[in-house]
């Protein structure tokens, strides 16, 4: 049987035995979007965001349950019906003031849940657009790594890094350069030990790669996007109306 080592302890898994848990941080206020109200709970394609993004990873068998980490003083989520997700749907009020406390905080509070060996998949709640065949070869990727691992796109576009007056100082080569995406699949006892030393991250690989690890990339597709501005709403409805066939 495999051994693995998390921090400061080791753990022995049996692949078959493992399980897959998705986590969804939800307690930002998406303040680049230029409204008063969460990013999360604007309405795409007749849906808050986020109910999307939870229809996806509710609908995978091959995951167990789906925890969203809201913000404690949250008053929206009960605005809408979340019934059809089922029973696999669980929430969490301890969101945290960066999306690196809240995932910290939600894994914390899923300890007598999950074990140190099983997966947990971080997914952005306001990437609406995750489909069932990204989910499922991250899952087939990742199920089998030694370290877990992400979606991800190799970067297309040209990019140019700005100097302090606003002008071009120089070309970067994008040779070898991906954007990342969610989720991030990693061993539940592995995630919340990186989280525990590395909290100045800006998502849970940078957590890892701190701690001298080298994840995984997935390779993904453009349609998983992250909502982020007022434009990408009507982008991400598009992509998802399509998928109807509407």
């Amino acid at each position: 049987m495999p051994r693995r080592h998390y921090g400061g302890f080791q753990c022995d898994y049996n692949r078959i035995m493992t399980r897959n848990f998705a986590l969804v941080p939800a307690a930002g206020t998406g303040t680049r979007m230029g409204d008063e109200q969460p990013k999360q709970y604007h309405l795409l394609a007749g849906r808050p965001m986020i109910r999307h993004a939870l229809d996806a990873l509710c609908a995978s068998p091959r995951i167990q349950r789906v925890f969203v980490v809201l913000a404690e003083q949250d008053d929206l989520w009960e605005r809408f019906d979340w019934s059809e997700l089922g029973v696999k749907l669980s929430l969490l009020r301890c969101g945290g003031p960066t999306r690196a406390d809240s995932v910290l905080n939600g894994l914390t509070a899923i300890s007598a849940v999950v074990k140190p060996d099983d997966w947990v998949l971080v997914h952005d709640a306001a990437r609406p657009c995750l489909s069932a065949e990204q989910l499922d070869r991250l899952i087939e990727r990742v199920g089998n790594d030694d370290i877990g691992g992400i979606l991800a796109v190799p970067v297309a576009d040209t990019l140019k890094r700005a100097g302090p007056d606003g002008r071009i100082e120089t070309t970067v080569s994008r040779e070898h350069l991906w954007q990342a995406q969610t989720p991030q699949m990693f061993r539940y006892g592995h995630l919340h030990e990186a989280l525990s030393r590395s909290r100045i991250v800006t998502d849970e690989a940078g957590a890892l790669e701190a701690q001298g690890h080298r994840p995984l990339l997935v390779a993904s597709d453009a349609s998983n996007l992250k909502v982020t501005y007022p434009a990408d709403l009507a982008l991400a409805e598009k992509i998802l109306l399509e998928r109807r066939g509407t």
